[in-house]
């Protein structure tokens, strides 16, 4: 609302989780700006001047969809995968991170998991998949976020995705139920590579669609 306040608004509960990350954007880069940025900068408005430091080391729209394959009933259900992921990070160090993993619990289960509609893959969504479980097999280059997503990028790219978000739109409606979803090599980073293997095989085996 702050950038373009003339402009009609979307104003509903869909706005959320990327409302949320743009706030956390905005707190992220305020440290680093020249006054005259920083008195432009939103949350110097919403915070009086004095905007809090920003933990959110995993993106809103990343916990959601964790919370949507992790099964979890509440933050510590996802703080498996956070410290994973973020070592150095914790509830008590983190906690906006703590509550935003809490919410995004909770947001999954009133308004995403009621519309979730899985799919099966179809025949080269099917060997895509398989190529890139095999990949994920063999991986050796830790969880480094940019290395996954590139090597799944490959993938579409060697089976012929053109263009390539019908690589990644058949990811997500097969293992996320949604048309859309998170950068998938930051997702595996922060899922995990194994769980990543075994959520794509249940994709293949139909369990999802019938879950």
């Amino acid at each position: 609302m702050y950038q373009k306040p003339k402009t009609a608004k979307r104003m509903h509960f869909d706005v959320i989780p990327r409302a949320v990350d743009e706030y956390h954007q905005q707190l992220r880069a305020y440290p680093d700006q020249t006054v005259e940025q920083q008195v432009n900068n939103p949350v110097w408005h919403i915070h009086g001047g004095h905007p809090p430091q920003s933990h959110m080391v995993v993106s809103f729209g990343m916990l959601l969809n964790l919370a949507s394959v992790a099964g979890a009933k509440d933050a510590k259900g996802l703080w498996g995968f956070i410290r994973r992921y973020a070592p150095e990070a914790s509830p008590e160090t983190h906690p906006d991170l703590d509550a935003a993993a809490g919410h995004a619990v909770r947001y999954f289960a009133d308004r995403i998991a009621p519309t979730r509609v899985f799919r099966l893959p179809d025949d080269r969504e099917r060997a895509a998949m398989e190529d890139l479980v095999a990949r994920l097999r063999v991986w050796d280059g830790g969880l480094n976020d940019e290395a996954l997503q590139s090597m799944v990028f490959a993938v579409g790219k060697e089976h012929g995705f053109e263009p390539l978000r019908d690589w990644f739109k058949a990811l997500y409606e097969v293992l996320l139920g949604a048309s859309d979803g998170p950068r998938f090599g930051g997702f595996v980073a922060l899922y995990g590579i194994d769980e990543t293997v075994g959520l794509i095989e249940r994709g293949l085996r139909g369990e999802l669609v019938s879950a």
